[in-house]
């Protein structure tokens, strides 16, 4: 009798250690669904940006946090494909970074993921994307670039870097909402108040490049004008490359041009745009709503010089521009 009962204790206590419902789950490790509109090599600092500032939040990649990125390489007609992408995964939030054409494909997409916009473009009231900067109202929030305020700036800044400054060339993509406006109505009232010539040049695809920048050899400007897009982003090498031939003083509204050897840039400080979007992923992880937290606009802007491009192309830009410059690359 006692042999049959000692047998029978253990397996009653071995099945009570294995019960589902007394057993210890795993703790799920929450994912972030990356969606960029260019391409790994040129987002690789941002992207590293972001997990350094998750990271200051106590999100440690392939510990407690996994990210899953989606490149669409320049390529808009992309964009809603990716995010589809990201919400048949069930990420727990989509960080869009790439302007208001990439977050409105993941807004498309989703109305339930969370998801936290970054990058230029147009306003996000203006853009559909949410109610307003201060209720966004729906499952859209983040950090959105002063592109409408820094636009003429970057203009008059290529102006006193360069005195001489006369006509300027604008390369842009059409299809972007953001570039249109700047090249319509922002850049035209600056260049008159500056007493500048802007002739817009249309960029719709990869292999437009090339006849574009014959066009704008042939008529000879003084300096030359991105205002940005993804079409842009990554092709900035040909851009640079064709501006150092060229001897074109050039403003940029991305550092990436810079760090890739274009003369200047002007824009919202990037170091503390990742630190936002850090903050949005970790609030809205920990229970926030997307609707209950203000769009923020950037507090500090930088202003980059590569004085390595301004020797090559002959450029001796003035001392109290140098002085007004937060990153010199020498």
């Amino acid at each position: 009798m006692r042999r049959k009962f000692f047998p029978a204790v253990l397996t009653i206590l071995f099945l009570a250690a294995v019960d589902p419902a007394h057993a210890q789950q795993p703790k799920k490790v929450p994912r972030i669904g990356y969606l960029v509109a260019i391409d790994a090599a040129t987002e690789s600092a941002r992207a590293e940006g972001v997990r350094l500032a998750l990271r200051e939040h106590g999100y440690i990649e392939g510990q407690n946090i996994a990210t899953e990125y989606r490149y669409a390489e320049g390529k808009v007609d992309r964009f809603p494909e990716l995010a589809a992408e990201l919400v048949r995964l069930k990420v727990d939030v989509i960080v869009a970074a790439g302007g208001d054409r990439l977050t409105l494909a993941a807004k498309n997409a989703t109305k339930t993921i969370p998801i936290v916009m970054t990058g230029s473009g147009l306003d996000p009231v203006e853009a559909g994307l949410v109610e307003s900067l201060a209720r966004p109202g729906g499952n859209v929030t983040g950090v959105t670039a002063l592109s409408r305020e820094l636009g003429g700036k970057r203009l008059e800044l290529l102006k006193e870097a360069v005195p001489k400054l006369a006509r300027v060339a604008v390369l842009h993509d059409p299809a972007g909402p953001a570039s249109v406006r700047d090249v319509k109505e922002v850049l035209p009232a600056a260049a008159r108040a500056l007493k500048l010539t802007i002739q817009p040049w249309e960029v719709r695809g990869t292999d437009d490049f090339d006849k574009v920048f014959a066009a704008i050899s042939k008529w000879r400007p003084d300096g030359l004008f991105v205002p940005g897009g993804p079409l842009m982003g990554v092709n900035r090498t040909r851009i640079v490359g064709f501006a150092l031939k060229s001897r074109l003083p050039s403003m940029y509204q991305s550092r990436n041009f810079v760090d890739a050897g274009g003369l200047m840039y002007y824009g919202a400080d990037l170091a503390e745009s990742y630190r936002r979007v850090a903050y949005y992923v970790d609030r809205i992880l920990k229970g926030a709503k997307p609707a209950d937290l203000p769009v923020e606009q950037p507090t500090k802007v930088e202003f980059a010089i590569n004085l390595q491009t301004a020797k090559k192309i002959g450029l001796t830009i003035p001392p109290e521009v140098l002085a007004r410059a937060s990153r010199l690359i020498k």
